[in-house]
Order: structure tokens, then sequence, then C-alpha cells
């Protein structure tokens, strides 16, 4: 197994546990809140890779680091219109299904700036993977023309924009150097949170755990995907892939609560399946011009 598809399945994994501990959470705290206290969590991934990138964060290339610091700023401003369309409510589950759509963006740039090339099976494997994101994301009755959705525009370019960085970063400086720079950018975003958000007036443990164990999960994750880009994977196949971790979020559901899945569930199951199979492929060797660096 090349090194970035294991990455890869890392991010599956942690990304996968994240949406799992996300549905016990439930709505026990505003997405605010959560992205406050989710950030304790991002401090022993922080402190982990501080104490083993060290050296490596003394050799990396200046232009690397605010490639990376540019994405993890990148996605802590996709949060605010988002957050803004929760607090609105109307329609937000259509904007939770144009969302899942970020990566079309990832993808596209590196297509077009990166000169990636995919082999044929990966492309039929990348049209599956935005079939079954788009079947994990959206909701039964959802429209998706009301001119609320127009909220979701600005978090899609801006993640689809924040995945293509990491890529870029990893070009100029190693995945743990890169992943200490881009998660150092959303504590400054926590504590903005923190300060300017209402509490509840009792937090549970119960609560605590979850939102910790949140934010450790997406850190561990930022880091995976960031080293299966460093270990070679192409933006066009590592973005679609990692994306498809509610399969992950399902399986666990599954085994853990008994839950039952419905038909729609079902199938992107199936078609997410069929998607890691063909987008795992080797990809033909990329153009010498599919590199950035100045």
């Amino acid at each position: 197994m090349p090194a970035w598809l294991l990455w890869t399945l890392l991010t599956l994994a942690a990304w996968g546990g994240w949406a799992f501990l996300s549905r016990l959470l439930g709505g026990a705290l505003t997405a605010e809140q959560n992205q406050a206290l989710s950030t304790l969590g991002f401090l022993p991934v922080l402190a982990l890779l501080a104490l083993a990138g060290r050296a490596k964060l003394r050799r990396a290339s200046r232009r690397g680091l605010l490639l990376a610091l540019a994405g993890g700023v990148v996605s802590c401003l996709a949060n605010i219109p988002y957050y803004a369309a929760a607090a609105r409510g109307e329609r937000f589950a259509a904007v939770i299904s144009l969302v899942a759509l970020a990566p079309v963006v990832t993808v596209l740039l590196a297509l077009l700036l990166l000169r990636e090339r995919l082999g044929p099976a990966q492309w039929i494997g990348l049209a599956l993977a935005f079939v079954a994101i788009w079947l994990f994301n959206v909701s039964d009755g959802a429209g998706l023309l009301s001119p609320t959705v127009l909220v979701a525009l600005p978090p899609i370019l801006l993640w689809g924009l924040s995945g293509f960085l990491q890529k870029l970063a990893t070009q100029d400086t190693s995945a743990e150097a890169a992943a200490l720079v881009y998660l150092g950018a959303f504590v400054p975003m926590g504590v903005w949170y923190a300060l300017r958000e209402p509490w509840p007036a009792e937090i549970t443990g119960r609560t605590w755990a979850l939102v910790v164990g949140l934010g450790f999960l997406l850190a561990l994750g930022n880091f995976t995907v960031l080293a299966a880009y460093a270990a070679g994977g192409q933006a066009a196949v590592v973005a679609p892939l990692v994306n498809l971790f509610p399969l992950v979020g399902i399986g666990l559901a599954l085994l853990l609560l008994g839950e039952k899945i419905g038909v729609r569930e079902a199938a992107g199951v199936f078609v997410a399946l069929a998607s890691v199979a063909a987008l795992s492929r080797e990809a033909p060797p990329q153009s010498p011009i599919g590199n950035l660096k100045s």
C-alpha cells in the first residue's frame, strides 16, 4: 500500500470518528461553542507536533509555512458564514448539502494549476465520490435552489481553497511543520468565540469529553491529510477520498449504537466503497510542470 493511501485511510478513520462523536454530542452546544471548546482538543496534537517536528520546523521553508498558515486562516474564515447559516436555521439542511461539495474546488484547482493527472478508473472514482458525498449529506426534501443557500458559497470556496493550500504547503515543507502552523491558526479563533459567546449554565462531563474528543480527532485528521499530500498523494484524489468520512461515522453508528440506515445512506455506502476502490488506483506520473514551487 502506498504511503499516501495509508495516511488517507487514517484521515478517514479520524474524521469518521469525529462525525460519530458529533452525532453523540447532538445539540448540546451551539456551533460557536463547539468551535471554542473543541480547540482544547487541538492542544495535545499541537504539543506532539511541536516536539516531534521541532527540527523539521527549523528547516522548513518560509513559503511552505506561509502557505500552511494561509490554509488554516482560510479554513477558519469559512466557519464564520457557515455558523451564520446555522444560526439562521432556515433551509440550513440545503446549505449543508452544498458545503459538502467543497472538495470540488480543491480538485479543480489541483487539475488546473498543479496539472495533476488521473487514470480512467480514478476519473470514475472521482465522479462516484461526489455522488456519495451528496448522498451522505443531502437532507430529504431539502431544495438547493433557494436564494438562502447562497450563504453556502463562501464556505465552499474557502474550504476548497484551504485544501489546495494544504497540498501546496507540503511541496515546500514537512507534514509536521505544515500541520503545526495550519492547526495553530485555529487557536485564536477558538479564543475569540470563547470570549464572545454566552455559555450554558452547566456543561456536563460527557459534553466536555465529547467536544474535546471532537477537536482531537479533527486536528489529527488534518495532520494525516497533510501527511498524505507530503507522501505524494494528489489533491484531486485525496480531497474527495477523505471527504467520504461519513462512511466511517455511519459504520460506527451501526456497530456501536445499533442504528439503522435508510435507502439513501445505504446507497451512499455502496457508492463510497466503489469510489474508494477506484480512487486508490495509482495515477500515471505527474507532468513536470505540475509543481508551483518558485
